[in-house]
């Protein structure tokens, strides 16, 4: 089975011609061919690419030129604004474009998480009508069509490597969830500060604590039923 990484992040330095909204934690840049070294190094065969809303906000434009180098290792996740009224009318162009697979919500402070609200509704909607999946921030275990991403859990542990307090929390998800609705991600490049790519990818690999079932599920089998993308190996 391939290895997917459900959450990664690329950007490329500050610049007038696409500057940054404000900052991601990480290096001055990690551009596609240095996101996909990083990955060939430790035989992580593709990625889901989440256009990072803290450079760029809304606008997906290097996550589609990343796409464009390389179509056979990653597939495009971009952030939604539901206070948009026009916000169907994104979707549907998103849902269009090649390399597309998700769209991603933000529930930031100054927006509603209630259920009810007609901005998040229209976001759903749109998506539902695209048969896209959406990435949220909620406790929504209960619904058989969640699916729940691990993502950058090593950022989390009080140890170092491989991180084997990890494994009771992930447990009660796994739990909740199961293993069908359960997606590995690094959340690279997030998680820079605290590991390294290669830690964040042989920390699921190395344990005991996942048979090799649980470990093809979690690392690349459920990604690739939710998101409908198989990628060649690396």
């Amino acid at each position: 089975m391939p290895t997917l990484d459900s959450q990664v992040h690329a950007y490329e330095r500050n610049h007038p011609g696409r500057p940054w909204a404000s900052t991601l934690h990480g290096p001055a840049e990690v551009t596609g061919d240095q996101m996909v070294a990083a990955m060939d190094a430790v035989g992580v065969d593709g990625a889901v690419l989440v256009s990072p809303f803290s450079m760029y906000r809304y606008d997906a434009s290097y996550a589609l030129t990343v796409f464009a180098a390389h179509p056979t290792r990653f597939r495009l996740v971009k952030p939604v604004d539901p206070t948009d009224p026009g916000v169907a009318d994104t979707i549907a162009d998103w849902a269009s474009t090649k390399g597309t697979v998700g769209i991603r919500v933000m529930l930031r402070d100054e927006l509603s998480t209630d259920p009810a609200d007609p901005g998040l509704n229209r976001v759903l909607a749109a998506a539902g009508r695209h048969s896209l999946p959406v990435n949220l921030m909620l406790a929504l275990a209960a619904h058989d069509n969640i699916t729940i991403k691990i993502s950058g859990a090593c950022t989390l542990s009080h140890e170092p490597f491989p991180y084997k307090d990890i494994w009771d929390p992930l447990g009660r998800i796994f739990d909740a969830f199961g293993f069908d609705r359960c997606m590995w991600g690094t959340d690279w490049t997030r998680a820079v500060g605290l590991l390294t790519y290669e830690q964040g990818v042989e920390a699921f690999r190395v344990t005991d604590r996942l048979s090799d079932s649980d470990r093809a599920a979690l690392m690349g089998e459920t990604l690739q039923r939710v998101y409908n993308w198989s990628p060649s190996p690396a």
